[in-house]
């Protein structure tokens, strides 16, 4: 179960685009973007938790570190670096380097949670990540782009892994719903003082609102939910390469919807995460089996 919630996380944020193309139109910037999703995604959350147990917005003054750590130094951070290495460097590009994020959770989940890196996680991670930049696009490289773009570019993936450390830790002690409410909360509260509020106001209207509830909805709180669900039944590491099935989704709504190009290189990407994502599937339930065999 926690397999399928993972990806239907990157599922849900794979179909993004469908909502940044409306919102271009209305000339709002990414981070004005990221403040729309983050703002309407706490209401949403706060009506869903005030009707079901109300007892789920309590938390401990002292894992409030955990919560800016999830809010601010990842959805913060990483919606900027991300955004800003969309515009400087191409999406193409950009995705490229927001999937370096599983070797950010391996390497931090042995440290942290003390995981194990093994042969099959290895592999797992090289076929996600040559099949993030076949999917891509290799030719987005050839731009001579600068060292502080990059850098920027690497910082989403860094930002991104951040939340299966900061998602992971409040996970055994919260609620998914209370864990994803309080990095909402929190990420929302930062983007107040950078995203400028009155403008992202002044830019929007009543026709905006089905893509504003949709954007939100199906793409901010159902998969944040659904990963931090996940995060509390798998390693991280595990979930960081399972939610790569996001560029995957990505491409296949280029192609389908949009009609983008769909060479060769880019079924073979397509494949080659197909087979990450199997292959950890797999070794996970083996592993499972065998423990209960144990037992």
């Amino acid at each position: 179960m926690g397999e399928l919630m993972v990806i239907l996380a990157g599922v849900c944020w794979g179909i993004i685009s469908i909502f940044i193309r409306a919102f271009s139109g209305q000339a709002l910037e990414p981070l004005q973007i990221c403040a729309i999703r983050v703002w309407v995604s706490v209401l949403m959350l706060a009506v869903c938790i005030l009707i079901r147990d109300r007892s789920l917005l309590k938390i401990r003054l002292r894992d409030l570190w955990i919560f800016v750590g999830s809010g601010v130094f990842s959805l913060t951070f990483f919606s900027y670096c991300y955004f800003t290495s969309i515009v400087e460097l191409g999406a193409s590009v950009a995705v490229i380097l927001l999937y370096t994020s599983p070797v950010f959770v391996m390497i931090m989940g042995r440290i942290f949670f003390h995981e194990k890196i093994t042969a099959t996680k290895l592999l797992a991670l090289l076929l996600t990540f040559a099949g993030c930049v076949m999917v891509s696009g290799i030719g987005g490289f050839g731009g001579g782009h600068g060292v502080i773009q990059l850098l920027i570019g690497i910082g989403a993936g860094f930002g991104y892994a951040l939340y299966s450390i900061f998602g992971g830790l409040a996970s055994r002690r919260y609620s998914s719903l209370t864990v994803t409410f309080y990095t909402f909360l929190i990420s929302g509260i930062s983007l107040l003082f950078i995203s400028r509020p009155v403008e992202i106001m002044e830019k929007t209207d009543i026709s905006m609102l089905p893509y504003i509830l949709g954007v939100a909805l199906i793409c901010t709180t159902i998969p944040y939910i659904s990963y931090t669900y996940g995060l509390k039944r798998m390693e991280a590491s595990k979930a960081a390469v399972l939610v790569t099935v996001e560029p995957l989704v990505g491409c296949l709504l280029g192609m389908l919807v949009y009609h983008e190009s769909h060479d060769l290189l880019k079924l073979l990407g397509i494949v080659s995460i197909f087979a990450a994502v199997i292959l950890l599937s797999v070794t996970g339930r083996g592993q499972k089996a065998e423990n209960t065999q144990k037992q």
